[in-house]
């Protein structure tokens, strides 16, 4: 009963907001999270807990992130839970915020390219180090087989109210989403062009999240996932090493020290 009580809730709330809000709105109140020079406010780690080689898989350059800088291309391909697969996580806990950051593709691929293809991630509300962790996973994958985009889908622990068409792929009620049975794993963004894959060009990720009450993710200034009823409320941030090397930049923060309702992000302009 609880669950058709926030569904419900949920058709009554997104008729009154817009599917899509192409401006990435102003950084007042933003706070840079990474400096570009060194990892301070941030920690390394890799699945195989070598902190030099760490070091290796998550290199700064020009200011930038670069993942696999000082790896040689196509380095332990398909080898399944490669060694080099890590994230550089927050030394901070977030609740509530609005997270930004950039990503673009290199050229070299790695570990278990064939299976995921080039495949990334933001991890938030982490509440462990595991590799993988126990947290959501904001997905940066593009599968270059069906010129696919999957940036934007949810991956990790699962949450109660989440909508989707009849290709499972995130969809608002008032465009026919029907409520999808609680699980955890993959949850798809919604289809979209709405993006760049190896031509060099940067993509602006956004997630919106207030604690554990809902979660919305954006690319390129378009919402792409939502989700409700989130299973935690706080936790730390990480960027992932997986399949591919992979640029990011503007990592940055506004958080909230109260409550904001959904719908102050969810409208038309």
């Amino acid at each position: 009963m609880k669950i058709k009580l926030i569904y419900l809730l949920l058709i009554c709330l997104v008729l009154s907001a817009c599917k899509t809000q192409k401006n990435q709105g102003n950084n007042e109140g933003f706070v840079t999270l990474f400096n570009g020079k060194n990892w301070d406010g941030w920690h390394l780690k890799i699945r195989s807990g070598d902190a030099e080689a760490a070091q290796k898989v998550f290199g700064i350059d020009k200011g930038l992130v670069h993942v696999f800088k000082d790896m040689p291309d196509s380095t332990d391909l398909n080898n399944g839970k490669n060694l080099t697969h890590g994230l550089f996580y927050t030394d901070k806990k977030y609740s509530m915020f609005i997270f930004k950051f950039e990503y673009k593709w290199g050229k070299k691929i790695t570990n278990n390219f064939s299976s995921f293809q080039y495949d990334a991630g933001l991890y938030y509300h982490v509440i462990d180090e595991a590799i993988w962790p126990k947290g959501i996973e904001y997905q940066v994958r593009y599968n270059h087989l069906k010129n696919k985009n999957h940036t934007g889908d949810f991956w990790g622990m699962p949450f109660k109210v989440w909508t989707a068409d009849e290709n499972k792929q995130f969809a608002f009620a008032q465009d026919g989403g029907k409520l999808q049975a609680v699980r955890g794993g993959e949850r798809l963004a919604k289809a979209t062009t709405n993006f760049n894959a190896l031509d060099d060009k940067w993509n602006q990720c956004e997630v919106i999240v207030m604690g554990d009450k809902y979660a919305i993710h954006k690319l390129n200034g378009e919402v792409i996932n939502v989700a409700y009823d989130l299973p935690v409320g706080e936790g730390t941030i990480g960027l992932q090493s997986e399949t591919a090397e992979v640029f990011y930049r503007n990592i940055k923060i506004k958080e909230f020290k109260e409550f904001v309702p959904i719908e102050k992000f969810l409208f038309k302009k």
